[in-house]
């Protein structure tokens, strides 16, 4: 080669690394340092970047894999560019380390992408999220994924797979306790919340990491409940129900989303074309990268949609689905040989590659790779974060009966206070599921919490009185080994000792619900019924005639028609967190008035299911309730229900005009007034249902909420605006949005069952 040919290469080559943001030595190829770039987009940098990368590469970047216990397997991977990301790595000095491999012996230098299930809190867990839906406080819910993404970034953490957006009907389904519960509107307005607090103003701002929605879509409507099985929804299902919340988290500026496991009308998800480059990048506009869940691209071979690894590889890719989650050998190995043999274009897996570099340009890692492992543990225990998770855990729980007022409790009315079972005094269960990187030692338990309220007031003791145990093993057993199994003898001898503890106490606080292992993924059930013998504690603690209040600590609603009955009073905690056991007593002995509300409505009956309250009217709307002969078809506890320790009186509705254009927008007033003795919390909720139009639509839709706090006596007018967003619905018959003139019903008031009305006209 002539020494001008020479020169020209190496300027050309200087100034595509210019952009990219490297530095290249001539002859060298070695790991490219990173430099600062004037005046280059993420994009500019990313197609520079990709004019300089081998087929290998290339096929490296769409790749991500596990690492669970020892990173080793990985290492060498690494350090041949083999991999753009990696996950379930928290510990500092291995991201560190594996960071330098990198950037440091690769040849371009690009650095990781670390991702972790952030889902409820890192170090400092807050309640679950449908718990967290059930707080029905956006400002509450973005704070605490903030502190969940300073805590995840400090420990080298960029990317989190959440928020789970998967609306269900169905509590069966064992994933239900990390989404938002069965209504869009208000999983929208929490997956903005979401969104913002993982995320921050921009992406790439100090402390916060990329937010990844999932998954897409339409999940929570699995046949039976069942994990992983099919979903056949119309769009008009698909439009109206289960979209909403992604539109809300693009919107809200989410880098990533991932894509779904099953098959979606027969189309599995991540290889689906018109789920993912039709409708969420061409409709939604969506211009971040797309992850699959673990595993899911090689699923494609025994879900009979691919002959083999390329072919599954080539059609996920082509698809839009830019990355591959896997656990070992991935079919995104086989890119390379797809590319050179002529299956799969260049140009597409350049495509994917662009996506995933400008994240990692627009999160600044060409510049800042590396975390700085000596202020993690200070990031990790600051003290705000635990107040945060309390506060959380006190707004997430919902008082579902207080028959006689027996709540609040009274420091000093009882003596002898017995916290009694399974979950009494549980770390594993008071933190719940997708929780890996908490210290069970701080977490504060249901007796901890009681115990510390009482000092030097009463003595306070605890009994598991059973052991609960699912059927078969979870797969969280793999991170959270499940205990020992007790024999015969150990059960009859701990629920004996749980008696005995009950008989001589003043009080009895009763825990019930389900383990950790009992919900989230593969964690589906056939029943709502109280697992293990639960209901026969219950039965016997509330046969010795001693004042008796339940704790539920669960991850979806069971079936306790029988308990509530026998129980006055019972406050569902959820899975509450870090802080849960210190919440569970301040809310119990009313410091704290609880004002949680259900995020989903409450079946009887597992029978019952899917129930829900925006179904539509039917031809004989009058029989709604009586649907079966052998239980009534209404709910135990309705969307929104929850009750408070004051009371409050809805009055004075009124909208702004009575008549309004299609274009134009209503605005809604109440007054909400605390008329009891006690200051709380009421979430004022604004439902409408549409009398005729292009289709028949549910009998009441959320469209307005507002989590109000009100000292006793205080009265405030509240307004909610309803416009074109809250008014229009996607028409199955016509294949668009919507709006139908027509009068709407308006009603106000505290659950879905809201009596307080007006009406409007839209013309």
């Amino acid at each position: 080669m002539m020494r001008s040919q020479l020169l020209k290469r190496l300027l050309v080559g200087a100034a595509v690394a210019a952009l990219a943001g490297t530095s290249v030595v001539a002859g060298s190829t070695s790991a490219a340092v990173p430099v600062a770039v004037a005046n280059a987009s993420p994009e500019a940098r990313a197609d520079a970047l990709i004019a300089r990368m081998t087929l290998e590469e290339k096929a490296g970047q769409v790749s991500q894999q596990f690492v669970l216990g020892s990173a080793a397997p990985v290492e060498a991977r690494v350090k041949a560019g083999q991999l753009g990301a990696l996950l379930f790595v928290r510990d500092p000095a291995v991201v560190n380390r594996l960071q330098r491999m990198a950037v440091e012996e690769t040849r371009l230098g690009i650095p990781l992408l670390f991702g972790y299930d952030v889902i409820h809190g890192f170090r400092t867990v807050f309640p679950v999220p449908l718990a967290m839906a059930a707080t029905w406080n956006p400002d509450l819910v973005e704070q605490s994924q903030g502190v969940a993404a300073r805590e995840a970034r400090a420990a080298g953490i960029h990317w989190t797979f959440a928020p789970m957006l998967d609306l269900t009907r169905d509590p069966r389904w064992g994933r239900i306790v990390e989404g938002p519960g069965e209504d869009p509107y208000l999983a929208s307005i929490l997956a903005r919340a979401q969104v913002r607090g993982f995320q921050g103003e921009r992406i790439g701002e100090p402390g916060r990491v990329l937010a990844g929605p999932k998954h897409f879509l339409g999940y929570g409507a699995s046949e039976g409940g069942r994990d992983y099985d099919s979903v056949n929804l119309s769009d008009t299902q698909l439009y109206n129900l289960y979209l909403p919340p992604f539109i809300a988290a693009i919107d809200a500026g989410a880098a990533n989303v991932m894509s779904a496991y099953m098959e979606l009308n027969d189309v599995p998800a991540v290889a689906n074309d018109r789920l993912l480059n039709g409708l969420l990048r061409e409709e939604l506009g969506f211009d971040g990268f797309v992850v699959s869940d673990a595993n899911a691209v090689r699923s494609l071979i025994p879900q009979h949609f691919t002959t083999d690894a390329t072919d599954a590889a080539v059609r996920s890719i082509r698809a839009g689905n830019d990355m591959e989650m896997a656990m070992g050998t991935g079919a995104y190995d086989n890119l390379v040989a797809a590319v050179r043999d002529g299956k799969l274009e260049e140009a597409v897996l350049d495509r994917a590659v662009r996506r995933i570099l400008i994240a990692k340009f627009r999160m600044g890692l060409f510049e800042n790779p590396h975390v700085d492992a000596s202020q993690t543990e200070a990031v990790l225990q600051a003290p705000d974060h635990r107040v945060l998770a309390r506060q959380a855990a006190e707004q997430a729980m919902v008082l579902l009966q207080n028959r006689d007022g027996v709540l609040p409790l009274r420091r000093g009315a009882h003596q002898r206070v017995a916290v009694i079972g399974p979950m009494a005094d549980s770390p594993l269960d008071t933190v719940g599921p997708w929780s890996f990187a908490d210290r069970p030692e701080d977490t504060v338990t249901i007796f901890k919490g009681v115990k510390a309220k009482l000092e030097g007031a009463a003595q306070v003791e605890s009994a598991p009185g059973l052991q609960l145990r699912r059927g078969t093993t979870s797969m969280f057993a793999i991170m959270r080994p499940m205990p020992p199994r007790w024999d015969a003898a150990k059960a009859e001898a701990e629920y004996a000792r749980a008696l005995e503890l009950a008989r001589r106490s003043d009080l009895i606080i009763l825990t019930i619900g389900e383990d950790f292992y009992m919900s989230g993924e593969q964690a589906s059930r056939v029943s709502l019924s109280l697992p293990g013998e639960q209901q026969r504690l219950i039965d016997a603690v509330t046969a010795l005639g001693k004042p008796v209040v339940m704790v539920m600590v669960n991850g979806r609603p069971l079936d306790i028609r029988k308990a509530s009955t026998q129980v006055p009073a019972i406050l569902e905690a959820w899975h509450p967190g870090s802080e849960g056991g210190a919440a569970v007593a301040n809310v119990l002995y009313g410091d704290v008035n609880p004002g949680g509300k259900l995020p989903i409505t409450w079946p009887r009956d597992a029978g019952q299911i899917p129930l829900y309250y925006a179904h539509n009217r039917t031809k004989d709307p009058a029989t709604t309730g009586t649907r079966y002969w052998d239980e009534a078809s209404t709910p135990l506890y309705p969307f929104g229900y929850g009750l408070s320790y004051t009371d409050f009186q809805f009055s004075d509705i009124a909208v702004d005009r009575a008549v309004v254009g299609v274009d134009g927008r209503v605005a809604v007033s109440v007054v909400v007034a605390n008329t009891g003795a006690r200051a709380g919390d009421e979430t004022v909720q604004l439902y409408i249902h549409q009398r005729a139009g292009r289709a028949t639509r549910p009998v009441r839709e959320l469209k307005g909420f507002q989590r109000v706090a009100l000292a006793p006596g205080e009265r405030r007018t509240l307004t909610f605006t309803l416009g074109e967003a809250e008014l229009k619905y996607w028409s199955g018959a016509e294949r668009a949005w919507v709006v139908d003139p027509g009068v709407f019903d308006v009603w106000i008031g505290g659950d879905s069952r809201a009596e307080l009305h007006t009406t409007f006209e839209l013309r």
